[in-house]
């Protein structure tokens, strides 16, 4: 896997050895981290993803040392450190080098990471419901895309994996739906789209509030609204929408087939149309 690293002022294309057991990351998880896509030369909304690593860390309690249009310039001369046709990942991290037990004791470190991770397709997956739900507010650091509400995720999507499913859609603790273990969810009924309401039990995505918009803007009534299990069954059509993929349709849920239907081909259009206007290279 091709990638570059930035730390401490320079570029690098070794992985730094970045923490040691005494680390208040190594050993209370104070990592925060964000996600952005590079594909064709072109970084879609990627200010805002840079500019939402300083807030979680902030969330966290860490001291960020620079600001999101410092992080944003830096992905930009990483992104051109690779062919221009690269599909790439690009993960600012903010951590706690250093301290005791409590973060107020450390020392806020930062790491560009950008690495090659291709787009996938828009072929489709299968989901399944997850015994596994997400946290409520007041039981773990939702308000932060931090690094230590991920290990849930992939406990969700390996039990969904044992069974014979690509993913997992996850629920909070009140039994709304909330998202698919790696990236938010939409559904389609009779023409309107919903998403879950962000009720602080999961990251509402920046892929997600785009999609919204996008839609809307086409004339598509779209909009969030508390979503229950029922909802997902009966519904025409279900996708995913995240940084990693962009959009992607759901295409079986538990046993029932389901065809990646006409909104979210439209919604899958309207994005990569907006992609295309986020030329860095």
């Amino acid at each position: 896997m091709a990638a570059t690293f930035w730390l401490d002022g320079h570029w690098t294309d070794e992985a730094p050895r970045l923490t040691g057991p005494a680390d208040h990351s190594f050993w209370q998880s104070s990592v925060v981290f964000d996600g952005a896509r590079a594909f064709g030369g072109l970084a879609p909304d990627l200010g805002l993803h840079c500019a939402r690593s300083v807030n979680s860390a902030k969330a966290m309690g860490l001291v960020p040392g620079l600001t999101g249009p410092e992080i944003e310039r830096l992905a930009i001369e990483g992104i051109r450190r690779f062919p221009a046709d690269a599909e790439l990942y690009i993960k600012p991290m903010f951590y706690g080098a250093g301290g005791h037990l409590t973060v107020e004791s450390v020392t806020t470190a930062f790491v560009l990471h950008i690495f090659e991770a291709p787009m996938p397709g828009p072929g489709g997956f299968s989901a399944t419901l997850s015994p596994l739900r997400r946290p409520a507010p007041e039981m773990a650091p939702t308000d932060a895309k931090a690094a230590c509400l991920y290990p849930n995720s992939d406990r969700a999507t390996r039990e969904a994996n044992s069974r014979g499913f690509d993913h997992a859609v996850m629920r909070d603790p009140w039994d709304n739906i909330a998202e698919f273990a790696f990236s938010n969810i939409m559904l389609v009924k009779n023409g309107r789209v919903t998403t879950p309401v962000a009720n602080g039990t999961f990251l509402a995505g920046l892929t997600r509030r785009r999609v919204l918009g996008l839609l809307n803007e086409a004339g598509i009534d779209a909009g969030e609204a508390t979503v229950s299990v029922r909802d997902l069954q009966d519904a025409d059509e279900i996708f995913s929408v995240g940084n990693y993929g962009k959009v992607v349709p759901c295409t079986r849920f538990e046993d029932r087939e389901i065809n990646a239907g006409p909104v979210f081909g439209v919604a899958r259009e309207r994005y990569f149309a907006f992609a295309a206007t986020a030329r860095v290279i």
